[in-house]
Parts: structure tokens; C-alpha cells; sequence
């Protein structure tokens, strides 16, 4: 079973990334570019492969992890504007305090949410592959940086020219 699993994986990850770049063209804001649903491809990759879906639990897995990334990006968004552009020289000490009261609990609704995810998550993947996804999404997120510092300290990126 192993070895057939092993041997068709090629196939079922090409499939799996057919299946999710279309549906990542059907998400709102999703596959707003050539570039980012290349960046979407390699992340649905690297995720299946680091945390070992199945076929099966791929198919169940990704529409919910889609939902997570969609309220947790709306809610990073949410964080990054609550501060930004704003003048502290002018606010009263009980607006700041307002302000990064509002920021706490912005990034404790990231908190709770991920929380709630991890629970929904563990019903279509182990535990274990909920802690490897993770570390997954950590670790893919340090390889782009790395990439894009090095292509940054090579010269331009390809396509920028």
C-alpha cells in the first residue's frame, strides 16, 4: 500500500494542484495574478507534502484551511491598519490607550482563531499533521523571504525588469 501510495503521489499532487488553482480562481481576491497563484501552487505543494495529505484528506483539508487563511488575513489586515498613519504626538494618552487596546484584542481574535481552527482541523487531519502544517506554514514562509533576500541581493527578481 505503501509503495503505491509512494508511487502515485507525482499524480495526485499535479491533480490536487489542478483542483485547488481552480478553485483558487473562483475565491474572491484569489488568483489575482499569474504570480501570486504560482506563489499559491508552490504553498498548496509544500503544505501537502510536509504534513503528508492524503488524496482524501486533501480534499476536505484545503477548502477548510481556505476559509482559516481568508478570516485570518482579514484580520492581520484589520491589525496593520489600526496603527498605521496615525499621530501619537497629537492623541491623548486615553486615545493610545484606546488604540493598542484595540490592537490586543485584534491579535488576540488571531489567537482565538487559530485556536478554533486547530479543533476543525484535528476532525480531517491528525494532530500530528495539524502541528507539521504548523511548522509548514512557518517554514515556507522563511524559504520566500530567504529567496527574495537573495534575489534582491543577486539583482532584480525575473519578471520585474
Amino acid at each position: 500500500m505503501k509503495r503505491f501510495f509512494l508511487r502515485n503521489l507525482p499524480l495526485a499532487v499535479f491533480c490536487l494542484l489542478t483542483f485547488f488553482t481552480h478553485a483558487l480562481a473562483q475565491r474572491p481576491g484569489g488568483g489575482q495574478g499569474p504570480r501570486t497563484e504560482r506563489l499559491e501552487n508552490a504553498r498548496i505543494a509544500y503544505i501537502t507534502d510536509k504534513i503528508s495529505l492524503t488524496p482524501d484528506q486533501a480534499q476536505r483539508f484545503w477548502p477548510l484551511f481556505n476559509e482559516f487563511t481568508d478570516k485570518r488575513r482579514e484580520l492581520r489586515k484589520q491589525t496593520k491598519m489600526g496603527l498605521r498613519g496615525q499621530d501619537f504626538t497629537a492623541m491623548s494618552d486615553k486615545d493610545i490607550r484606546a488604540a493598542l487596546d484595540q490592537q490586543f484584542k485584534l491579535r488576540q481574535s488571531e489567537i482565538n482563531l487559530e485556536k478554533e481552527y486547530v479543533d476543525r482541523f484535528q476532525k480531517v487531519i491528525t494532530l500530528r499533521q495539524v502541528a507539521q502544517l504548523l511548522q509548514a506554514e512557518r517554514d515556507f514562509t522563511k524559504a520566500l523571504i530567504q529567496r527574495l533576500d537573495n534575489g534582491r541581493a543577486s539583482g532584480p527578481v525575473r519578471g520585474q525588469d
